[in-house]
């Protein structure tokens, strides 16, 4: 993949929601990690022009936020807010405002922590407001095109044209999935240009910030190597179920500490729990949830690993997964699918009508039939859901392999 290395704006698939939220409803909320671009996204969308900007980042404003958040959202008639999660009461005061004016396209709020899974948030909004989740940068975007992968398409072609419909679509970046695992989707590394050894010193101060400021105003937290050495914990056990006993004992945390923090690295957009697929028929599952990470690199740095395994793959496609689906009004959800006999797919995209696309994720450059044991035994079970089944593998062939299952290059669908 080629892009123009200078200090531009990347185009997000996020915007086109965010325009559409503006258009109805007083209040949108932006939601993601630190430094995935969510002022930017809102500096570079027309229908927020001319807003006051104001960020909690700035010691004054947080102060007028924290003991006059009244007088503070009076400021303006319009106004763009970063991090509110500073501030939570905040949000009762704009609250108040939204009902003595519930124009369209008001307020702008921003937060690095999910306003509505924390505690000391006591207003979410309901009825006055829309969220937007925004990740790192998918491929479509890093290129400049604005766009996630080929799931709508996917959804709305009949399993017979699949084939034909990836080896057609254009825009594809053959690449090995290896070097993209390695490589960061936060904005300012892929905007920067940086060489490996400047994206990990990026990659260390983002975690020191991280432990030191952003967690210390979200949670008591006395020893930051403690929690460090819990995202060590599940870096290194990327793709595998939750299993918060096993990681007390690897870190020697107590479970309860090991509990919350995992909550909380959840709340701040680091952890992604992917749930398990919960309609059973016939066969027994699995509960525990599957657990990745936002970003691969920052992923194999935690873990002090340099060299990706498959588990990394199945990340880089979940993490463009997410960021289709945060983009759709009508939103699917992506879960994971595992049976007590041991047959499971990596991820099933549930749309909100039921239906659902079932796919699997193998490293190999050559895939056969017996890596379509999960994706069969899925089909079998849940025929009236699933037309077909798709196997991204990281190889270059696009083929058949019987039974409404499609296997395919990852990066003809990314």
């Amino acid at each position: 993949m080629t892009r123009d290395n200078s200090s531009h704006y990347l185009p997000r698939l996020a915007q086109q929601h965010l325009r559409a939220i503006l258009s109805a409803q007083p209040v949108a909320v932006v939601l993601g990690a630190r430094q995935t671009g969510k002022s930017t996204l809102i500096g570079h969308t027309p229908e927020t022009q001319g807003m006051l900007r104001l960020t909690l980042d700035d010691l004054d404003t947080r102060a007028q936020a924290l003991s006059d958040p009244e007088s503070l959202v009076a400021r303006a008639d319009r106004m763009a807010i970063d991090e509110v999660q500073r501030a939570p009461d905040l949000l009762i005061a704009i609250k108040r405002e939204v009902d003595r004016d519930r124009r369209p396209g008001r307020f702008v709020l921003t937060g690095s922590a999910n306003l509505l899974s924390m505690k000391k948030v006591q207003e979410s909004l309901s009825g006055r407001a829309s969220y937007v989740s925004l990740w790192p940068l998918t491929r479509g975007e890093r290129a400049g095109l604005g766009r996630a992968g080929q799931w709508a398409a996917l959804f709305d072609t009949p399993v017979a044209q699949w084939r034909d419909l990836l080896e057609s679509e254009a825009g594809h970046f053959p690449a090995d999935w290896r070097d993209v695992a390695r490589d960061s989707q936060y904005p300012p590394v892929v905007v920067g240009a940086m060489t490996r050894d400047q994206q990990a010193d990026w990659l260390q101060g983002y975690l020191d910030t991280f432990l030191a400021r952003d967690v210390a105003e979200l949670s008591a937290l006395s020893k930051p190597l403690d929690l460090h050495r819990l995202m060590r914990a599940a870096c290194t056990a990327l793709g595998q179920p939750e299993h918060q006993a096993a990681w007390a004992q690897t870190t020697g945390l107590p479970t309860s500490t090991v509990s919350r923090w995992t909550d909380l690295l959840a709340v701040t957009y680091q952890l992604i729990r992917v749930p398990a697929f919960s309609v059973n028929r016939t066969s027994r599952l699995t509960r525990k949830p599957r657990l990745y990470w936002s970003d691969t690199a920052m992923a194999l740095h935690l873990a002090g690993n340099t060299v990706p395994t498959g588990a990394h793959l199945e990340n880089v496609i979940l993490n463009d997964l997410h960021a289709w689906c945060s983009s759709r009004s009508q939103r699917p959800v992506v879960h994971h699918w595992r049976t007590t006999t041991q047959q499971e797919v990596d991820f099933v995209v549930e749309l909100p009508n039921g239906r659902v696309l079932p796919i699997e994720v193998k490293a190999t450059s050559s895939p056969g039939v017996g890596d379509t044991a999960g994706l069969r035994a899925f089909l079998d079970e849940y025929s009236d859901l699933a037309a077909g089944g798709l196997l991204l593998h990281g190889g270059t062939d696009t083929v058949t392999l019987g039974r409404g299952i499609v296997a395919a290059p990852w990066w003809r669908v990314l």
